[in-house]
């Protein structure tokens, strides 16, 4: 497959993996809480509005949410040379530090512009496929400064074959200004952005979407592409006394079934049509499925139609009926060219079930967070959000947005947000590294939740999803794994014989693993026994936070 070589690419390649852990740290005045205020201030697994680097905020969220999000919408800069935006990425090469040593703003003098955009995009979309789940997809919105350089940078990371579809959509009202006519035109005018689709692998299957029918396709019931290609056996089921042998059904069953019962009730009331599944061999292909209805009457006698699901119109990839941005007038918030929420929320809509996570990293006014709640607000669902925002206004904009539409604007014209959607979200800025030094020194001594958390997941490789308290410290289990970790936030514990892994404990938590056929891992500031002895009872001691990497993956 061809690939994009850019200045800087061999530096920036693994860049991610050198990241630093951080904490995150809760601002509890800034968040929104339930009533009881959550666990350690933080509401387990709720909603997080982050202010931060968006690289190291992405680390940071890789011990709880790895392999986890469901959905991520991005809308970084589109590198047009007016956006003012800097690359300051700290990479630990001296050749980058000499290449951005007189570095200042991104603007359209630099002749790198490019280059440099690409090696921020680059380590962002690395964790980002990391984050996801692997039944998640990834929307980008992005224009034609790099929307070209962007779609190669992602066929590499997330796999040619995970690219489902570039969706087109108005940047502005169709009244366009007669400026652009008048003055003259060296090119079209820029009308449209694109949104890249890709997912992270052949279990990502999006929910239709549908717009509302013209009345003749109504009555006719045009709808194509009932049978897919891909093939996945639990998308074959019996359906009008049809199953494939090859290849799926693009829908789930019970939406399908729902389909063929509102087609089986129009065709009762129209003589004329009938309704039936056959198997179709066009050249090479094979055990190709299609569902017809036959015109019996009429100058359409014998003419193949599709059968509609619904009283509307599967989405195609040009989103006329949608505009890029609007204006926050409604809730009282000042930001340039903000999402629109029914664009977020048609792209969530598609990627997402009712408990879905959806992460936005770029969040800038916040709409990802709206356009989630809005959603749960009409399904009754409890899907949650990650805001990311780096900028200054990540308190004064992005979460207060956040927080108006949670409580009510009374000055809005939609009911819903002159109530308030309801809902709640915790604050957090990054905190500091998550190393040895800063550990037994006192700079830093994160929660027991957030290093136990930490500590799972680059030793194990596997993101717990609850942190319990269990006997002679547990607090987990994996596949292979249980896991115990001696800690408190406290310094002068962490320095006394309390916090030392001693031979009688040793050999309670060996027998425990044994008794499930696991080895345990033991995580804690010392120990007092040699790991010669802990071998024999099926115990790994892992010194606190770091020497643990050469378990990973075991």
């Amino acid at each position: 497959m061809p690939t994009l070589d850019f200045k800087g690419k061999q530096i920036v390649y693994a860049h991610h993996l050198g990241v630093p852990y951080r904490t995150l740290d809760v601002a509890r005045k800034k968040s929104v809480l339930p009533k009881g205020g959550g666990k350690n201030g933080v509401v387990e697994e709720g909603n997080l509005v982050v202010h931060g680097d968006n690289l190291q905020a992405l680390k940071a969220l890789m011990p709880r949410y790895a392999g986890r999000v469901n959905c991520i919408y991005i809308d970084p800069p589109y590198n047009t040379g007016n956006e003012g935006w800097m690359y300051n990425d700290n990479v630990n090469s001296e050749l980058m530090r000499r290449w951005l040593k007189d570095n200042g703003e991104v603007d359209r003098e630099d002749p790198e512009r490019h280059d440099k955009w690409l090696c921020m995009m680059w380590p962002r979309l690395q964790l980002l496929r990391e984050l996801l789940a692997e039944n998640g997809a990834i929307f980008v919105s992005i224009d034609d400064n790099e929307q070209h350089r962007l779609r190669l940078v992602m066929d590499e990371i997330f796999g040619e074959d995970n690219f489902r579809n570039e969706i087109s959509v108005r940047r502005y009202d169709k009244n366009i200004s007669r400026q652009f006519i008048d003055k003259g035109m060296k090119s079209l005018a820029v009308g449209y952005e694109r949104i890249l689709a890709y997912a992270k692998s052949d279990e990502t299957l999006f929910n239709p979407i549908y717009r509302p029918a013209k009345e003749e396709r109504q009555k006719k019931g045009y709808w194509k592409g009932f049978w897919n290609a891909a093939d996945r056996p639990t998308m074959r089921y019996n359906l009008l006394g049809v199953k494939p042998i090859k290849g799926q059904w693009k829908w789930k069953e019970s939406e399908a079934t729902k389909a063929v019962k509102n087609y089986q009730e129009y065709q009762s009331n129209n003589d004329n049509i009938s309704l039936e599944a056959y198997w179709r061999k066009t050249g090479k292909t094979k055990n190709f499925i299609r569902r017809r209805e036959e015109l019996t009457k009429g100058k359409n006698k014998g003419v193949e139609h599709w059968v509609a699901p619904s009283e509307g119109v599967l989405l195609s990839s040009n989103w006329e009926d949608v505009l890029a941005s609007e204006n926050l007038d409604n809730i009282g918030i000042d930001f340039d060219s903000p999402k629109r929420v029914d664009l977020i929320k048609r792209l969530v809509m598609m990627a997402t079930e009712n408990n879905s996570v959806v992460l936005d990293s770029f969040a800038g006014s916040g709409t990802t967070a709206q356009a989630v709640l809005e959603l749960n607000k009409e399904d009754g669902g409890n899907r949650k959000f990650i805001l990311v925002e780096c900028e200054d206004y990540a308190d004064s904009i992005t979460a207060e947005r956040v927080r108006r539409v949670i409580k009510g604007v009374p000055g809005a014209k939609e009911e819903n947000l002159k109530a308030g959607l309801g809902g709640h979200f915790t604050f957090c800025t990054l905190g500091k590294e998550l190393n040895i030094e800063n550990l037994v020194t006192g700079k830093s001594t994160p929660p027991y939740d957030s290093l136990a958390r930490h500590v799972a997941y680059i030793a194990t490789g596997v993101t717990l999803e609850k942190i319990r308290s269990g006997k002679d410290c547990c607090f987990g289990e994996t596949e292979k794994y249980r896991l115990h970790m001696i800690y408190r936030p406290d310094i002068k514990f962490l320095r006394s014989p309390e916090s030392a892994l001693t031979m009688p404990m040793a050999e309670r938590i060996g027998a425990a693993a044994m008794q499930k056929g696991k080895t345990a891992l033991v995580f804690a500031p010392w120990k007092f026994v040699s790991q010669k002895d802990l071998t024999k009872h099926k115990v790994t001691f892992c010194q606190l936070p770091y020497a643990i990497h050469r378990l990973f993956g075991d």
